[in-house]
């Protein structure tokens, strides 16, 4: 178990090897900034935005509304605490954590988290 900690350690540092001008990173820590405001504000409309996907998805309208809720609170604590990490760590020169950057970006794509990203 120690030694996959250790692999995994030197995985993440072998891929970023980015080198992070100053311009780099006033961009990565200004877009994170913006995104965790505007992600804690709106994280709420991942609610209807779930509900509209899984309502695609099943023919059922019952089925799909009830499953879109439960993936729609799902999602709006991860879009509103994921923008919270990234207003807290914003000095740090990573991607913002979810995917689309805004729920309102693309609502016909589910929304997926990545943590701590150095490249897209």
């Amino acid at each position: 178990m120690p030694l996959l900690l250790v692999l995994l350690f030197f995985a993440s540092q072998a891929h970023a090897s980015e080198e992070i001008t100053p311009n780099v990173y006033m961009h990565r820590a200004g877009t994170k900034i913006l995104s965790g405001v505007i992600n804690v504000a709106t994280g709420w409309l991942e609610l209807p935005k779930n509900i509209s996907l899984w309502n695609q998805k099943d023919e059922n309208i019952l089925i799909g509304t009830a499953e879109g809720m439960l993936w729609g609170v799902v999602h709006t604590a991860s879009r509103t605490v994921s923008g919270a990490v990234d207003l807290v760590t914003f000095w740090v020169p990573t991607f913002p954590i979810p995917e689309p950057l805004l729920v309102f970006e693309n609502f016909s794509k589910e929304s997926e988290y990545y943590a701590f990203r150095m490249g897209r």
